[in-house]
């Protein structure tokens, strides 16, 4: 099992990064003998859009799980700009990265203190000014005290929709240079998917984006898409160049291509 994560003695705090996030060799198991990510070599670039895509079970999860060092690789290295993550503050790595996931979390507390939760000196200004980038604004209005309204735990007075909008102005306020993201918007109505939609290309811009892709026909811009299947990648390129190999993302593609147009 992995033992707790913490700062090692002589870690020391980031300076201001320009988000290069680059996989060596890396493996990881929760326990022994059972690999979830075995010899895994990648490179984030920065400003780039990065989207993983696989089966369930690959292991995509956990690999965005180690770069915030939610775990430690077993094997190999994780770099930001070149520099070992385990030789880095944790509180000042995690000061890096934001998180937008499909179980959102939410606090029992107001909209105001839960996307401040992402910046919590932030003013007033850009409180409002980051909803409404995230597509959240007109929504917080609407609400009895506005953003002084109480959500409830886990925000269970909001709609699905609603509450990703929530994280993503939460992730707009924080302005941090890297980007995770697990795809949230299969649940819910068209209308709020494209708001949702909108507000994720707003918070992408100038930065390193790693997406957790479950529906292809949303990352066929990606930068580099990485195929992971049983426990390793398989395949990396361009939406153009994958197709073209016609391996497992191109059988992929097509497998949803199909299902959609059943659905239609």
């Amino acid at each position: 099992m992995q033992p707790d994560i913490a700062d090692k003695p002589d870690a020391y705090p980031l300076p201001e990064i320009i988000g290069q996030v680059r996989f060596e060799a890396v493996s990881f198991e929760y326990e022994s003998s059972l690999p979830v990510l075995h010899d895994v070599s990648l490179t984030a670039r920065p400003g780039q859009v990065v989207a993983l895509v696989g089966p369930s079970g690959a292991g995509k999860t956990t690999l965005v799980n180690l770069i915030p060092r939610f775990y430690d690789v077993t094997e190999g290295a994780i770099l930001l700009d070149g520099r070992d993550i385990r030789d880095i503050q944790l509180k000042s790595l995690r000061r890096q990265i934001s998180i937008v996931l499909q179980d959102v979390f939410l606090f029992h507390g107001t909209v105001r203190e839960n996307v401040l939760f992402g910046r919590p000196d932030a003013r007033e200004d850009d409180l409002v000014e980051a909803t409404k980038i995230a597509n959240a604004y007109e929504f917080i209005t609407r609400l009895p005290h506005g953003f002084d309204t109480l959500i409830g735990e886990r925000g269970v007075k909001l709609s699905g929709g609603q509450k990703q909008r929530l994280a993503i102005a939460r992730a707009v306020l924080k302005d941090a240079p890297i980007l995770i993201l697990d795809e949230a918007t299969s649940s819910v109505d068209t209308e709020t998917e494209m708001l949702i939609q909108q507000a994720l290309e707003r918070l992408m811009v100038g930065r390193t984006t790693i997406i957790i892709a479950h529906r292809l026909s949303t990352v066929r811009n990606a930068d580099l898409i990485v195929v992971l299947e049983g426990s390793r990648i398989v395949e990396q390129g361009t939406h153009a160049q994958l197709m073209a190999l016609g391996g497992v993302y191109s059988r992929l593609s097509e497998v949803q291509m199909r299902l959609n147009a059943r659905q239609t």
